[in-house]
């Protein structure tokens, strides 16, 4: 009798613990789905950038979330709603920052996604991967548990950034012919007034993009002002 009353007491026990670990999942799931629903929520509560200015700006530390400025909001409804976006950049508008934010939350959360930066120098494109590694690893450890990558951080390329899940981050210099042998979701094409070939690199786009295309620059005379325009007018008109 006592060995079966002990046998019952350790079911209900064993049941008990079951329902609490998966009340915890629950939870735990819940928390990493409103952290990453957005990109406006996880830039600005969950992912920092890094600023090499903070010295002189007065800042208290290097690694910051994203001010929760509405345009940031804006700038993410318009990526969501558009295949194709141009953006007109200028530098206090962390635009660059923003895109990468964008496109990074996308690799991590969704299984097999690829993307690419561009820029018209390796050195500059590299900048960018570091965007998206500092996005990654300033997150907190439990929303980097959930989306793990497939290999440590330190140990990932210069010019990559991969996710357990399949999906990738890669960064090419310019030029329409780096495009041709990926065939990314997504593809960021920066400071698109200083490379000669982003007519090029916008078609290739086209051809083998299969999610977003952003192109994002300064403005400047060359294809990407009269390009920019031309859309603007066409819509328009």
């Amino acid at each position: 009798m006592r060995s079966a009353r002990f046998r019952r007491r350790l079911e209900q026990l064993n049941k008990r613990v079951d329902e609490l670990q998966n009340k915890r999942k629950v939870n735990a799931n819940d928390r990493v789905k409103e952290a990453t629903e957005d990109p406006f929520t996880w830039v600005t509560k969950h992912a920092m950038t890094y600023n090499e200015h903070w010295v002189e700006e007065g800042r208290p530390d290097p690694y910051e979330h994203f001010p929760p400025y509405p345009y940031f909001q804006d700038v993410f409804d318009l990526l969501d709603a558009e295949r194709v976006m141009w953006f007109e950049k200028s530098r206090d508008l962390m635009l660059s920052w923003t895109c990468v934010a964008y496109l990074t939350l996308q690799a991590m959360k969704t299984p097999f996604r690829g993307v690419l930066f561009q820029t018209q120098k390796v050195d500059k494109v590299i900048q960018l991967i570091e965007y998206a590694k500092c996005l990654y690893k300033t997150q907190p450890e439990w929303l980097k548990e959930a989306f793990p990558l497939k290999k440590p951080i330190e140990k990932q390329p210069e010019l990559e950034l991969e996710f357990a899940n399949g999906s990738y981050i890669a960064g090419i210099p310019g030029g329409a012919d780096q495009i041709r042998s990926y065939h990314p979701w997504g593809y960021l094409n920066d400071e698109s007034s200083f490379q000669p070939e982003a007519g090029e690199c916008y078609n290739e786009a086209l051809a083998v993009v299969k999610g977003k295309i952003i192109f994002n620059s300064s403005a400047g005379p060359g294809w990407y002002a009269d390009a920019r325009h031309d859309i603007v007018r066409n819509e328009e008109g």
